[in-house]
């Protein structure tokens, strides 16, 4: 995939555009995707492209921001796999006073060469947002541009799939309802720290990786977990919180894998993806006894089947 954000750089040719914040890639995010990868495949000449502001430049009604369900290195990726040839993903804050007849004009004509648009229904664009599909229509309708409205995805129970659901979700630690309309498992990927060196103490040596502010935070407590070590996969037991028995001055994930001998990973990326809710966090009276509890949760998410841990399949 090809990253036009940054650059000059133009289509070398033209374009169906997929266009959306895509701040979960859930299941309505993909749909709009897809259909503009069927597009693009239906017609000669034509490149599956991407328009994304980058989600942590995003502000929204006066909050401050949004928090993050996926960071942007794995929104890329994901959006990658997918099989998109062109992404432009720019800061929100250098674009949010444009008309949307300025928008059309300078991304979808002059930066993405597009010849189709592909939204959801609640798409909006413009200086305050003024602009929404009925716009959108008419202006690339100037510009030879054909545009399709996606209606929403629903969920089993007939609710519209949406990021905010979703991150009302993980906040509840109901990991296997967020994965499921997420059609991945929620991960972050992030450096591993310094800790006390604690786990190696209790025969459960763990790694530590401090949690973005910005990003949406899991409720507290245990999890069953998978890290990813460049392609080795290890089941894990994840504590998400402020370890309360010893303390700690920040939210941070701190990870066991199980199986694990490999020695130290401090300073590296490593992905952690969260499989479903364990326990609540909880403060034990000595290291001893979270000794105990530690492989106690490690039977547990033993037992946990095998199919809760594969790959989540997308039904589009």
């Amino acid at each position: 995939m090809i990253d036009l954000t940054g650059t000059n750089d133009v289509p070398s040719g033209n374009t169906a555009v997929a266009m959306g914040l895509f701040d979960g890639l859930h299941y309505g995010h993909r749909t709009v995707i897809k259909r503009a990868l069927d597009i693009a495949a239906e017609f000669p000449g034509i490149d599956p492209a991407v328009f994304t502001f980058d989600t942590l430049s995003v502000t929204s009604k006066g909050s401050g921001g949004v928090e993050y369900i996926l960071s942007r290195d794995t929104k890329f990726e994901l959006i990658d796999g997918l099989g998109v040839r062109y992404i432009y993903s720019p800061d929100f804050m250098n674009f949010k006073d444009l008309s949307g007849e300025e928008f059309v004009e300078l991304v979808l004509c002059g930066k993405l060469a597009a010849k189709f648009v592909v939204c959801g229904e609640d798409f909006r664009f413009g200086a305050k947002a003024s602009c929404g599909t009925d716009e959108l229509n008419k202006l690339c309708k100037k510009h030879g541009i054909r545009t399709y409205t996606v209606p929403p995805v629903k969920e089993a129970h007939g609710q519209r799939i949406s990021s905010t659901m979703i991150r009302r979700l993980i906040n509840e630690g109901d990991m296997e309802a967020a994965n499921m309309l997420l059609g991945s498992h929620f991960s972050f990927r992030l450096p591993v720290a310094y800790g006390r060196q604690l786990g190696r103490q209790l025969d459960f040596p763990t790694i530590n990786q401090y949690l973005p502010k910005k990003q949406v935070m899991p409720k507290f407590g245990v999890y069953a977990s998978k890290t990813d070590l460049g392609g080795s996969v290890y089941r894990s037991i994840t504590n998400i919180g402020v370890k309360p028995t010893v303390g700690s001055d920040a939210p941070i994930a701190e990870t066991y894998l199980i199986g694990f001998d490999g020695g130290d990973l401090y300073g590296e990326m490593v992905r952690v993806s969260l499989i479903s809710f364990v326990r609540p966090e909880m403060k034990f009276a000595d290291v001893e006894e979270l000794k105990k509890q530690i492989a106690s949760d490690t039977e547990t998410v033993k037992a946990i089947p095998e199919n809760k841990y594969r790959t989540i399949e997308s039904p589009i």
